[in-house]
């Protein structure tokens, strides 16, 4: 079995030996990971930014490898629990990356009694909620247009990749397995389930569909707030946004004296 090494799954782009607190970041369904890394130079010489690739998620052979949302929050947990524990850490997820992030948030705090001092999620609903299920059963056998069509609802910058034949096949290939990852996403929520204690603050987009942020509220003791921006799916990436968006990041974290 091909071994992950840290420098397989984290990228930090602007590396601070002496921050305080990390920022870890998780992307997108099919999205890299140097848009998120790049938030490091937004910030001061007290945080640390890095950006988690996803594990391989199939492997190369002809067998396909196919691992669910469990097995890669552990893959996630176990190369990286050092570095967890090293220091605190805020955890930031995007879209089907706040899905990936919540599953390595709940094994970190289930098996090790780590937790974020903060959990920033965007663009998604809550795990438990109803509002995932028509997700969860979309057909991932469709025909390439459905998943192209899907990839251009959520934005970004589907348009530029979908025009190079190249980069069309790897995006659809990866889009349609973060999908398929995210299918076998499973939280029951009980009324005495409340897994976290940190503070959970919810971002989403104003031309985005309407998100259920409310379920996030029930996964915390802590205090919860949202707050919705200008712009689409990927209203992250407008550089007003990105601003605002560190900025009340590196408050928060602050507020949580460190």
């Amino acid at each position: 079995l091909f071994l992950l090494g840290m420098e397989n799954l984290l990228v930090c782009l602007y590396k601070r030996p002496d921050a305080l607190c990390r920022l870890i970041c998780f992307s997108w369904a099919g999205g890299g990971v140097l848009p998120l890394a790049e938030w490091g130079k937004h910030f001061s010489s007290a945080t640390e930014v890095s950006s988690v690739r996803i594990p391989n998620r199939v492997s190369h052979d002809k067998e396909p490898l196919e691992k669910d949302m469990k097995t890669i929050a552990d893959e996630i947990v176990t190369v990286l629990l050092e570095y967890f524990q090293e220091k605190p850490f805020a955890i930031f997820g995007h879209s089907f990356g706040t899905y990936v992030s919540f599953a390595v948030a709940l094994q970190l705090k289930e098996k090790y009694g780590l937790e974020p001092i903060h959990l920033f999620i965007s663009a998604s609903h809550a795990p438990h909620s109803e509002a995932l299920l028509p997700l969860k059963i979309v057909s991932l056998s469709d025909a390439e247009e459905e998943v192209v069509s899907y990839m251009q609802i959520l934005g970004g910058n589907a348009e530029e990749i979908l025009q190079n034949e190249n980069t069309k096949k790897y995006a659809i290939r990866t889009f349609r397995e973060d999908l398929r990852i995210l299918q076998t996403l499973s939280f029951e929520k009980t009324e005495n389930n409340i897994p976290f204690s940190c503070d959970i603050t919810c971002f989403s987009g104003s031309d985005d569909k309407l998100y259920d942020l409310k379920g996030w509220y029930d996964l915390t003791s802590g205090a919860t707030s949202s707050y919705q921006l200008p712009g689409g799916h990927f209203y992250l990436l407008e550089p007003a946004n990105e601003v605002f968006l560190t900025k009340h990041i590196t408050k928060c974290i602050e507020n949580a004296g460190l």
